[in-house]
């Protein structure tokens, strides 16, 4: 196994200890984690260790596709496993935030109905002999989803020390850049996903 496909591996055991420490019910256990006190609002260390190993996961996540771009070593493997982790990943922690109204309900509905759409377009299409390369603005949703997410768990700080919701306003931008791309996904495969007008 090359070296990206091991680090891709490990993104997922990551993304996984991440979603058992945010879905564990700690107190139910007879544990609480440490709080503190930063400014008037209060940090859990769970929160912030859930950030940290996030953006960790987040960072392998260009890691392995630059190792694997410039070694020569993408795999039909590697691919199916970057897609497994970054849903592990991403979708996992969206839908815990937003069960814990963190963040709006909108956002992982919008993301992950996206997502479904979106790869069924490339299996289609993949099916049918076409790539679909992705698009710049895919890139960019999920450059400003990550450090969306990374916030969030970090409780926008320091922006929420002056009332500037910027982890909000990422995962905003992130959320029409999605429906954005999806739409550009469409356009891109629909003469291979539409049938034939009759003649």
């Amino acid at each position: 196994m090359n070296l990206p496909n091991k680090i891709t591996i490990t993104r997922i055991i990551i993304s996984v200890i991440v979603l058992i420490m945010l879905l564990v019910p700690w107190y139910s256990l007879g544990i609480e984690w440490p709080e503190y006190l930063v400014g008037s609002i209060n940090v859990s260390l769970k929160y912030i260790i859930a950030g940290f190993l996030f953006a960790i996961a987040a960072f392998s996540d260009f890691l392995d596709g630059y190792l694997a771009r410039k070694n020569n070593e993408v795999t039909d493997f590697g691919k199916v496993l970057d897609a497994i982790a970054d849903k592990i990943l991403v979708n996992g922690v969206l839908i815990i935030l937003a069960y814990e109204r963190a963040i709006s309900i909108a956002i992982p509905v919008i993301i992950i109905t996206r997502d479904i759409i979106v790869d069924s377009l490339k299996m289609v299409s993949g099916n049918k002999g076409k790539v679909v390369a992705a698009s710049i603005l895919g890139k960019i949703k999920t450059i400003f989803m990550l450090v969306g997410i990374v916030l969030t768990l970090f409780y926008n700080l320091p922006f929420e020390l002056i009332s500037i919701p910027v982890a909000d306003i990422f995962l905003l931008i992130a959320t029409i850049f999605s429906v954005i791309s999806g739409c550009q996904y469409y356009f891109k495969t629909k003469d291979l996903i539409l049938p034939e007008k009759s003649k």
